[in-house]
């Protein structure tokens, strides 16, 4: 006896989103936020309150705000119900402020190269979600997502123009956070 034969669900152009996928969206993309907001704290907190590093602690306010801003938009998403925050939030906040004040203590080109990898990641994962929200006709959302990329490609830009990739054993520490960002965003989609 045969078995009957199940149908694979092709996803195409057009087709509405999946709630479960955008809910998975909104959470890594919240827990991701929340990680750079405490990176730039780490960061500030080394540098706050020296002259010789008020260029950069300027810079680093700067960077925080608009994390903070897109903190807030995520945090809007899920009291509206789209998504519930990760479960991992109180480790993306530690792991976060360790990463930049640890960053920080190695210097101003180390934080610079640390803002630049996390950021190359960032708009990466931006941009495949907003492919994907653009062909499920979620045009609100992606246009959201995509100016927080532009706002994260800034900040890349700013760290590669400041000496982000001069750092001391710049191929090993920005591989190092590069394979993190790649694994928090795994882990955060499904926990």
């Amino acid at each position: 006896m045969s078995q009957p034969q199940t149908r694979k669900t092709v996803r195409r152009p057009g087709r509405k989103a999946d709630a479960s996928r955008i809910e998975s969206m909104v959470r890594v993309d919240h827990a991701g936020e929340y990680a750079a907001v405490a990176i730039y704290q780490g960061q500030r907190a080394v540098f706050k309150g020296r002259p010789d590093k008020a260029r950069i602690a300027s810079q680093l306010v700067h960077m925080e705000a608009d994390e903070q801003h897109h903190l807030q938009a995520f945090d809007d998403h899920i009291l509206s119900g789209k998504a519930r925050p990760t479960l991992l939030a109180p480790i993306a906040n530690l792991a976060g402020f360790a990463l930049g004040a640890g960053t920080a203590l190695l210097g101003e080109k180390a934080a610079h190269a640390c803002t630049e990898a996390v950021e190359a990641v960032i708009e990466g994962h931006y941009d495949e979600q907003v492919q994907e929200l653009r062909l499920a006709e979620q045009d609100a959302l992606a246009d959201q997502f995509a100016q927080f990329r532009d706002e994260e490609v800034a900040h890349k830009e700013l760290a590669v123009e400041e000496g982000a990739k001069d750092a001391a054993g710049y191929p090993v520490l920005s591989a190092l956070i590069t394979a993190g960002c790649h694994a928090a965003i795994a882990v955060c989609k499904r926990i």
